[in-house]
């Protein structure tokens, strides 16, 4: 069979939707690509346990706790030490646990203040425990044992 045939037995068959043939004798085909939706790290109820414990734990001992979870570039401590810093007048009184889960990274940054209530100790068991969660799958499940950990370590907010 030569060339010629094949584009001839193209022209044989009826073009369909999206079918043309173009000039050097192919069939230039158009499909429809459904974009998928983006992919979320969280279920609804993992969402609803992780704000939960993060509104506790920020309630219970007067800090500011909150979770980044992206990039963290090659530097992690640096970069989790800028977005703390990004907190601003509070960040003295902030806890911030940044995880980089394609990096498999994490960190955990507290202010001059939170620093004196939670000892690195605290610290260094609160990522052991998000590290074996995470080994396992449960990104969510860490992030809640790790704020309660540190809320409990932290314990309530002193009276003034």
């Amino acid at each position: 069979m030569v060339a010629g045939e094949v584009v001839k037995k193209e022209l044989d068959r009826e073009l369909g939707v999206g079918e043309a043939l173009t000039i050097s004798g192919r069939v230039s085909v158009a499909r429809m690509v459904s974009p998928q939706p983006p992919t979320v790290p969280f279920t609804p109820s993992q969402l609803a346990s992780l704000d939960e414990a993060l509104t506790l734990a920020s309630r219970l001992t007067g800090l500011d706790f909150s979770v980044y979870l992206g990039e963290l570039g090659e530097d992690s401590r640096a970069s989790a030490e800028s977005l703390h810093a990004q907190i601003g007048s509070r960040a003295s009184d902030a806890v911030l646990i940044a995880v980089s889960p394609g990096a498999r990274v994490l960190e955990v940054v507290t202010g001059e203040e939170s620093s004196r209530r939670i000892s690195d100790r605290s610290c260094k068991l609160a990522v052991m425990s998000m590290v074996a969660s995470f080994k396992e799958g449960d990104l969510s499940g860490g992030l809640v044992s790790a704020l309660r950990m540190l809320s409990d370590q932290a314990g309530p907010a002193p009276k003034h």
